[in-house]
């Protein structure tokens, strides 16, 4: 019998009914010369530090690093995990020939490749390799079943992935927990859940302590357009200009040159004198610029780039867009979810005209697209850019039986699949620059000539909702070079703003490129070699920081909870909490899996760097620890459902926008304002140092008789 085993029941019927198996058995399906099973996700994990060595079962300082020589792994302890495991047993142990029909990702290799190891399979093993669940895919997945050799590197990243975390952190947990938690208390510490964790507190940090600057903006009206004074660009401002545009190289001269302008209004005084030398001279146009160009469909989606465009639009957590998308796979109108590339491969393209044909309810957009020959854009259609899987897309099998929820993510892939086949919209953009006594001003508009792509979308991309302040989306009368006339000036009064919190969309992105901001799709698939986590994992990273009390939602803000910041805060070594030094380690995770890494090598460097941990915290001498944080109450008159709250109440509730919170709730910035305290020497003795109790500061050296004492404000 060939044994064929699946990552879960469900998938497991759709692979039997394809094969022809049709007497289902306890445990698995049967027929046809196969037996299909099936796994319930993971039923084996790294074993547990008492079953390498039974002193380890107590947590205790003297007792870290643990570093097993050899790792092992176990069945989960749960009776149907058990049952079906014993089930899975026998028939491998029979089976002349396994297929491993897994999910095709590095955690599904992992799931299956332990199950085998732990079921002491001995026969020769194939790989069902598929991106979509659609019988037409499963037909052609067993007609071109792979070697489970080809897929060595990618088990070896995902068991060195488990590893790795399993090393930082059991080690890292008990090291916290034992030294600041003062025994009563969990400190949980990851590999990549701590590093997420320091994003954001140092977000909240930047906000708590940023200035608001006064700065002052001089506009003029004339012929009813508003024209902005050209401000002078500053040195740094020049030099982030020249690398985002790669022209570094430019000489200085040339830069000089084109930075003409005023210097900023910082003073008043100032403002006012340059008010009045403007309103005694006439508005003269200097010059009129008209340039055509081209605006590309939008990019096809992505794991992390669909999460982040579903909690921007519907407000859904990435969790449950995750889950959304999984359903949608396993109902077989979309493809393969855990990818992180927006491309697709040239094998795709001859099989579009029928996912178009497909897509019921959206004939109004792909019917114009019948009988034509199909564009094939290299911004979509690129085989250097896919590895394993393809971008998400429809799989042209007709959306039915979907979810309220569920139709809005398939909408989402649908349009933008749709519209990549549609032309280029075209628009001419008008700069219009002028000048009023010396002082250079300048206003620009936008008009779309040939809406193209952009028909596909009722209504306006989520991301140019928050672009639209800041670009001048209109049409502008029509200027003349040299015209002349009588203008209004005016003196606006600004602020400087600070850094906005995260919300889930964009603490999505900044683990995608390890917390760099970027607002370029190429530079962000340059950095997604080191961002932080994998696509599959994130949203279950940022769920654990919600489930350790660590971080809690404020509308659609994430705001770090007073022990969270001060995990932070307590953690010195930059290994743990640097969103870059993990994204090199994640690197290396890719490159293992590409072989261009060697895994024993990363393994060696991680349990080194673990050591290195162990010795500088047990080496810290400064009485520092984290106090017993109550879980905050959050106030349910004032929050608002869910999308997934409305759809199981079946309740209608209004949205309606909140107005961006400025200020920091008080707990917080207690922590973040009190905590640089912690260490500092004893304002009153000298020899010790400030430490925190339940309600005031202390100093160490109270034993000694030292009555330092600060109450908490």
């Amino acid at each position: 019998m060939i044994v064929c085993i699946a990552e879960k029941p469900s998938v497991a019927r759709d692979i039997a009914d394809v094969l022809g198996a049709h007497e289902k058995k306890e445990g698995y399906i049967e027929g046809n010369g196969y037996q299909v099973t099936w796994t319930f996700g993971h039923l084996c994990t790294l074993k547990e530090p008492h079953e390498y060595t039974p002193s380890w079962k107590v947590w205790s300082l003297s007792s870290l690093p643990m570093i097993p020589p050899r790792f092992g792994i176990k069945l989960i302890s749960n009776p149907t995990y058990e049952r079906q495991f014993h089930i899975i047993e026998g028939l491998m142990q029979q089976a002349e020939l396994i297929i491993n029909c897994g999910d095709a990702g590095q955690e599904g290799e992992l799931i299956q490749r332990w199950v085998m190891q732990k079921a002491g399979a001995r026969c020769p093993v194939k790989r069902l390799w598929i991106s979509s669940l659609t019988e037409e895919a499963i037909r052609e997945g067993f007609a071109h079943l792979r070697d489970a050799s080809d897929f060595q590197p990618l088990y070896e990243a995902g068991l060195s992935r488990a590893i790795g975390d399993w090393l930082l952190g059991m080690n890292a947990t008990r090291l916290y927990t034992m030294k600041y938690g003062q025994n009563r208390q969990v400190l949980s510490i990851g590999r990549v859940q701590t590093p997420t964790l320091a994003l954001i507190v140092n977000r909240q940090l930047e906000i708590l302590h940023f200035v608001p600057k006064q700065y002052w903006v001089l506009n003029t009206v004339y012929r009813d357009t508003i024209f902005s004074a050209i401000v002078r660009k500053s040195d740094e401002e020049l030099v982030l200009e020249a690398e985002k545009t790669a022209k570094a190289s430019v000489g200085k001269e040339a830069s000089e040159s084109e930075n003409k302008g005023i210097d900023p209004i910082t003073d008043y005084h100032r403002g006012l004198a340059l008010l009045e030398q403007v309103k005694a001279a006439p508005f003269t146009v200097t010059d009129v610029t008209k340039k055509q160009g081209k605006e590309f469909p939008p990019r096809l989606f992505d794991l992390t780039s669909l999460q982040v465009e579903c909690n921007k639009k519907f407000a859904f957590s990435a969790d449950e867009t995750l889950k959304l998308i999984q359903s949608l796979y396993e109902k077989k109108v979309a493809t393969y979810p855990r990818v992180d590339t927006t491309f697709l491969s040239d094998d795709i393209y001859p099989k579009c005209p029928g996912i178009l044909k497909g897509l019921r309810g959206y004939e109004t957009y792909t019917k114009p697209l019948e009988g034509q020959t199909l564009v094939k854009s290299k911004k979509v259609f690129d085989n250097s850019k896919v590895t394993d899987h393809h971008a998400i897309i429809p799989t042209g099998q007709p959306p039915v039986n979907l979810t309220d929820m569920e139709r809005k993510v398939f909408d989402l892939i649908a349009r933008r699949f749709i519209a990549v086949f549609y032309p280029d919209c075209k628009v001419s953009t008008t700069t219009v620059q002028g000048e009023a006594a010396g002082v250079d001003f300048k206003t620009s508009g936008k008009q779309i000539l040939d809406p193209g792509w952009r028909v596909v979308f009722a209504t306006t991309l989520p991301e140019e909702k928050e672009e639209k302040e800041d670009d001048n989306e209109h049409v502008l009368p029509s200027f003349v070079k040299g015209e002349s006339g009588p203008h209004v000036p005016d003196l606006l009064e600004k602020w400087t703003q600070p850094p906005r919190p995260y919300t889930e969309a964009t603490l999505l992105r900044a683990m995608e490129t390890a917390g760099k901001l970027v607002d370029n799709d190429e530079l962000r698939d340059a950095l997604k070699e080191n961002g932080i986590g994998r696509p599959s994992t994130r949203a279950a990273i940022i769920e654990t920081l919600f489930k350790r009390n660590y971080i809690r939602k404020e509308k659609k803000n994430l705001v770090a909870t007073p022990t969270g910041i001060e995990l932070i805060q307590i953690i010195h070594e930059e290994l743990l909490k640097s969103a870059e030094l993990t994204g090199i380690w994640e690197k290396k995770l890719r490159e293992i899996e590409r072989k261009t890494y060697n895994a024993a090598q990363f393994l060696e460097e991680l349990k080194q760097m673990v050591s290195e941990v162990v010795v500088s915290v047990l080496s810290d001498n400064s009485n520092r620890y984290i106090p017993i944080q109550a879980p905050v109450e959050e106030k349910k008159e004032k929050t608002k459902k869910t999308d997934a709250e409305k759809e199981t109440s079946g309740k209608k509730v209004s949205k309606k926008r909140a107005p961006r919170k400025k200020t920091m709730p008080k707990a917080e910035a207690d922590a973040l304002q009190g905590d640089a305290l912690i260490g500092q020497p004893c304002p009153l003795c000298g020899k010790g140092v400030v430490i925190k109790g339940k309600t005031a500061y202390g100093c160490s050296e109270w034993r000694n008789g030292c009555t330092f004492r600060k109450p908490f404000e």
